[in-house]
C-alpha cells in the first residue's frame, strides 16, 4: 500500500499546491487538446492533427514556461564541444 499511498500524496500536492512546472504542464495538456479537437472537427488528416497539437504544445510550453520563469531554460553543461 505503501505505492498507493505516495502516489496520492503526490496527486494531492499537484492539486492543492502545484508547482510551476506543473502549471506549464497543464496550460501544455490543455492546448494539444484544443488544437487537437479543432483539427478533428475540421476533418484535417490525423498524422497532421497529432503533429499539429504536438507542435503547438511544444510552443505553449516554451512560452509558459518564460512567461512563469522569466528566462528559457539555461543550458545543462551536456554539451562536449570546445569553443
Amino acid at each position: 500500500m505503501g505505492l498507493v499511498n505516495e502516489l496520492a500524496a503526490d496527486v494531492k500536492g499537484a492539486i492543492r499546491d502545484p508547482t510551476d512546472e506543473q502549471k506549464a504542464i497543464l496550460v501544455t495538456i490543455l492546448a494539444i487538446i484544443v488544437v487537437d479537437r479543432y483539427a478533428w472537427y475540421h476533418d484535417i488528416p490525423f498524422v497532421v492533427q497529432t503533429t499539429a497539437a504536438v507542435g503547438a504544445g511544444f510552443i505553449v510550453f516554451i512560452v509558459v514556461s518564460f512567461l512563469i520563469s522569466g528566462q528559457f531554460p539555461p543550458d545543462d553543461g551536456s554539451d562536449d564541444r570546445e569553443e
